[in-house]
């Protein structure tokens, strides 16, 4: 990945002003010419990376230095995630997690705020209202279904959520995708039936409940993504301001949902027996989730939700490796042959992508190979 530019969506290039968002969306299908990339490249756009401006770097190292912070600091999130759900007894309490990490975005995003010239809110808040339900349902669900399910099943799972940003890219900005998207599609959606009817036989930890919440977040997560890109791209709002806003607002939501319920009082004086193992850890939880989200949505931002997932997809790759090395859990062979049909369906969207870039360069180093094999049969003929 390195060796390539990263090609930019066309149409990216024509918008006149470009913002960012948890997940934004772009045609994958085409395929942007170098005189694209250094357009882009050269632009004034602000291309943050936590306290610094990378602008003025290449399109392709902006790329890998945003990849390389997002692995980074999801990797501890995951980590500290699936750390905190094996303390015994917390396993009901995934949405007091989910308010515990809001309530810390919201205090970080404030913080942020100060330091911004421009503080005016440029997204309505009946849109911010939508916004912030699909952000509780897509993190309070995936929190949630932590407990109930293997974390390498729930990792796969939201591999997985290209397919609902493909769909809801088609049912909510009419976007088109050729064959090769939907053989991705195909291969994920094959990969992860059997992934998971593979956990069903091993893991005991197997639950159908937790399957349907985790199905659920990764649905949100495709319609998230897309409102999104749409929202902000129409109202050039910054990345702090749809933080601050959407889980300022997620939190009330969650907090109205708690109490009645009952959940609420029962999960505080669990926590306060294990502050360490609860309020720490989700305090170091919510502050690598916060930085991460504000990369990945300079990575939308920049190159586009379908982008910006396939990263995030890549590191739950390596995060489910890291899972069966740190925690004990069963495995089965079957794991890595259907976790290898998900990756096909990722190389399929990737070259999808990219496929001028690629081609180009398969087409060089075929023709490469092909000199010296020439080279090499005249050299020994002329020997004879």
């Amino acid at each position: 990945m390195s060796r390539y530019n990263l090609p930019l969506p066309q149409h990216s290039l024509r918008q006149k002003t470009l913002s960012s968002s948890n997940i934004v969306s772009i045609p994958m299908m085409t395929a942007s010419s170098p005189d694209s990339i250094q357009q882009k490249s050269t632009s004034s756009v602000a291309v943050p990376l936590m306290c610094f401006d990378i602008s003025h770097m290449s399109t392709t190292v902006q790329f890998l230095l945003l990849t390389s912070a997002t692995f980074f600091f999801y990797l501890i999130y995951g980590y500290m995630q699936e750390l905190i759900f094996r303390l015994d007894g917390f396993r009901p309490f995934g949405m007091y997690l989910t308010l515990i990490q809001f309530g810390c975005y919201v205090i970080f995003g404030v913080l942020e705020n100060q330091f911004k010239e421009d503080k005016t809110r440029k997204i309505p808040l009946k849109t911010y209202s939508f916004l912030a339900f699909l952000t509780v349902s897509t993190m309070g669900l995936s929190n949630t279904s932590v407990g109930y399910l293997n974390y390498a099943t729930q990792v796969i799972f939201k591999c997985c959520k290209l397919i609902p940003v493909l769909i809801g890219g088609i049912l909510i900005q009419g976007k088109r995708f050729n064959i090769i998207d939907v053989s991705a599609c195909v291969c994920m959606s094959l990969g992860l039936i059997l992934f998971t009817l593979a956990d069903s036989t091993v893991s005991p930890e197997f639950n159908l409940y937790g399957i349907i919440l985790i199905s659920l977040a990764v649905c949100a997560d495709g319609v998230i993504g897309n409102v999104q890109e749409k929202t902000i791209k129409q109202h050039g709002a910054s990345n702090c301001e749809v933080v601050l806003y959407s889980y300022a607002i997620g939190f009330l939501y969650i907090l109205i949902f708690l109490i009645p319920s009952g959940q609420l009082l029962p999960a505080f004086k669990f926590c306060q027996k294990h502050p360490i193992e609860t309020y720490g850890y989700a305090v170091i939880f919510s502050i690598t989730g916060y930085i991460g989200v504000n990369i990945v949505l300079t990575l939308v931002k920049i190159f586009g939700a379908l982008t910006a997932v396939t990263v995030t997809t890549c590191r739950k790759a390596i995060t489910i490796i890291l899972s069966f090395l740190f925690f004990t859990k069963p495995f089965t062979f079957q794991y890595i042959w259907s976790g290898l049909i998900v990756l096909l369906g990722i190389y399929l969207n990737l070259y999808s992508k990219n496929q001028v870039a690629w081609n180009q360069y398969f087409s060089r180093l075929l023709h490469r190979i092909a000199e010296k094999s020439t080279s090499k049969y005249v050299g020994s003929e002329s020997i004879v």
